[in-house]
């Protein structure tokens, strides 16, 4: 997963979140704090902490629309992926599975989400792979039969990629879109839905839109926050058919808990503030009512509101919308801190905005501020929705594996500051059980709790960096593994 930097494409259009004072702000943490801190202690055994991967980043041999953007180049001639990188073996996931499967239970954790890939389930319309089908059971069946304690997968139906079948009949934008991922989820519920309980229709829907149709760097590479809006309001109803065919289709209590679907949908969020003055506090407000409430307040309300200044406004009934959710999955990495240039764009063009970045904070690899705060800040945002919250994503892009350790503890505080406010968090998972295929960052950024060596090591071995003791110290505290 790659959070969003705004692109100057996403500003002028005014395409990106929820009105500032929402957000409450808070100081820094204290690191004694959180040094001192005991994390999860109270949360109850039902608490889900694991790990996250998607498909298409870690199986390796998969065909889709991906793969042909991977082949492809911008016009100045850079390769859409950094370093003209592929994902067509990524970690080899497909075949390695009992290796990761492995390591989840080493961490202790109780729930994997991950991937099943579209294209390599229906390779082509209506057409049902009973090997991919078979093979994706062995997983489910193996994560069951943990030697610990069960990992309940939640499993993931959409994440950034397209079978070539739909793509090429415009992939969101055909009117049909919504309808085939609903009969595909319908299939993949009487597929799996002995073995599964957790499903989350969508990854990060608003990433896609401003990633493939405003920034133009992943596929299909457009450049119009006009169609872009639309393919969001088109993803929101594909949610809803999905969930309505989930619950229809699969009826199997695989835990024994009472219910035999737990439906959600990964929501990438990030914190928006303004670096100064009023007018700053405009483009913040602008991009953050975008960006993060769009999505949950047409769930909550039955009603698609999007609003892009200057490109387009969208307001639809949706009532189908509402229910869909039984938890809202969190997707946490960094914040934004905006400053307006809007005078300098009216007269000369160019962004609207300059991102400010705070050089006394610590970054990633990637140059994203590391902010526990906003963890926090955005789980009292969300809140009063009603939903129960998981942290579906949260990680760092770390190649020394140095700098993991303390990442986890200061969110793993942050989530508990919410819950000590009453915040509904159920869940904590890490992104990523190892390191994969990052999309156009192709393998520079490092997430992983076990490294891989891509350019050296034939055999894709994980081994485990100094954040695997610091996540099985989690799982201690919350009785997943003993003292």
């Amino acid at each position: 997963m790659n959070p969003v930097r705004l692109t100057a494409m996403v500003v002028v259009a005014g395409a990106i979140g929820i009105a500032l004072g929402c957000q409450r702000k808070t100081g820094a943490f204290d690191q004694q704090d959180i040094d001192r801190h005991h994390a999860f202690v109270g949360a109850g055994p039902g608490f889900l902490l694991g790990v996250a991967t998607s498909a298409y980043q870690v199986e390796g041999g998969n065909q889709n629309d991906w793969t042909d953007w991977e082949r492809g180049s911008y016009p100045d001639g850079q390769p859409h992926v950094a370093g003209g990188a592929s994902a067509s073996r990524a970690a080899d996931s497909w075949n390695l599975w009992r290796q990761d499967v492995a390591a989840i239970e080493d961490l202790g954790a109780n729930v994997y989400r991950f991937g099943i890939e579209w294209s390599r389930l229906e390779p082509t319309e209506g057409a049902w792979d009973a090997a991919a089908v078979a093979r994706y059971r062995e997983m489910l069946l193996a994560l069951r039969a943990a030697r610990r304690h069960p990992i309940a997968p939640m499993l993931n139906l959409y994440h950034f990629t397209l079978p070539r079948w739909l793509a090429v009949r415009g992939g969101w934008e055909w009117g049909g879109a919504p309808e085939a991922f609903a009969a595909f989820a319908a299939r993949a519920a009487d597929a799996f839905g002995d073995l599964v309980d957790l499903w989350c229709t969508l990854n990060e829907p608003n990433v896609y839109v401003t990633k493939g149709y405003m920034a133009g760097q992943w596929p299909p590479g457009i450049r119009d926050p006009g169609r872009g809006a639309r393919v969001l309001a088109r993803l929101l109803r594909a949610h809803g058919l999905a969930a309505a065919a989930i619950r229809a289709h699969d009826r199997v209590d695989a835990d024994g808990d009472g219910k035999a679907t737990r439906v959600g949908l990964a929501h990438n969020v990030r914190v928006f503030d303004p670096a100064g003055g009023p007018v700053d506090g405009v483009i913040a407000r602008i991009a953050d009512d975008f960006y993060n409430r769009a999505i949950p307040d047409a769930v909550a309300t039955g009603h698609i509101h999007i609003a892009l200044p200057t490109a387009v406004t969208i307001d639809e009934s949706a009532p189908e919308l509402r229910g869909t959710f039984d938890w809202l999955g969190i997707n946490y990495y960094t914040r934004d801190v905006l400053r307006s240039r809007l005078a300098g764009a009216l007269l000369h063009g160019g962004a609207p905005y300059e991102p400010v970045d705070d050089p006394t904070r610590p970054h990633t690899d990637m140059g994203w501020e590391i902010y526990p705060e906003g963890l926090y800040r955005l789980l009292l945002t969300f809140a009063p929705y009603g939903w129960p919250i998981i942290v579906t994503e949260s990680g760092v892009a770390d190649r020394t594996g140095i700098v993991r350790p303390s990442f986890i503890r200061s969110h793993a505080y942050a989530i508990d500051r919410a819950r000590a406010e009453g915040v509904p968090v159920i869940g904590y998972l890490h992104w990523s059980l190892m390191d994969n295929f990052e999309w156009s960052h192709g393998y520079e950024g490092r997430f992983g709790l076990y490294t891989i060596d891509f350019a050296g090591d034939p055999a894709l071995t994980r081994r485990p960096t100094p954040a695997v003791a610091t996540f099985q110290a989690l799982a201690t505290g919350l009785g997943l593994l003993p003292p």
